[in-house]
C-alpha cells in the first residue's frame, strides 16, 4: 500500500464583508399556504390541486410533480380517510403534550396523504387502516390545527 499524506497550512481567514441589511434582497417564500390555514380557521381541510392536470398534493408546493405546472387552486376535502401509517411518541417530552401521543399519516378519501395527531383514542388502539375524520383543535398557543379522530361507529378493516 502506498499513499501520501499531504499537509498544508491554510491561509488565514479574512473576515467576510457584511452587506447592510437594507442592501440584501428579500427572499420570497417558495409557496403561499395561506389558503390551507384560512381553510383550517374556517373548519375546512383544503388540499392543493394542479390546474393543469388535476393532481392533488399536500403539503402545498409551487410546482406540480406530475405535469410541472405552476398553476394551482384547491379543493375542500371530505376530511375522511384511513390511517396509512403511524408512530406512538413516548420520548422526549413535548411541552404541552400528554405522553404518549400518536402521530399518523392519513390517506384521505381523495387520495392524498396528510400528517397529524390522532386524538380521542388510546394510542394502543390505533391501527393501520383505522377510519378517521378530521377535527380542528386549538392548541396551547391558540393556533387551530387539523388532527384526526376515529370515525364514529367504524373500526379498522
Amino acid at each position: 500500500m502506498r499513499f501520501r499524506i499531504l499537509r498544508f497550512k491554510p491561509p488565514p481567514k479574512k473576515p467576510a464583508a457584511r452587506k447592510p441589511e437594507a442592501a440584501r434582497p428579500a427572499i420570497p417564500l417558495p409557496i403561499d399556504s395561506a389558503f390551507f390555514w384560512e381553510g383550517v380557521e374556517a373548519g375546512e381541510l383544503r388540499i392543493q390541486r394542479c390546474v393543469g392536470c388535476g393532481t392533488l398534493r399536500h403539503p402545498p408546493r409551487p410546482m406540480c410533480p406530475n405535469c410541472r405546472s405552476l398553476e394551482h387552486d384547491y379543493v375542500v376535502s371530505s376530511g375522511r380517510g384511513i390511517v396509512y401509517t403511524f408512530v406512538v411518541h413516548h420520548h422526549p417530552p413535548v411541552p404541552g403534550k400528554e405522553m404518549p401521543f400518536t402521530v399518523a399519516v392519513v390517506e384521505l378519501d381523495e387520495g392524498t396523504r396528510v400528517v397529524g395527531n390522532v386524538i380521542d383514542i388510546d394510542p394502543a388502539d390505533v391501527t393501520v387502516g383505522l377510519p378517521v375524520e378530521v377535527a380542528f383543535v386549538e392548541n396551547e398557543a391558540g393556533r387551530v390545527l387539523p388532527q384526526w379522530r376515529p370515525q364514529s361507529g367504524k373500526t379498522a378493516t
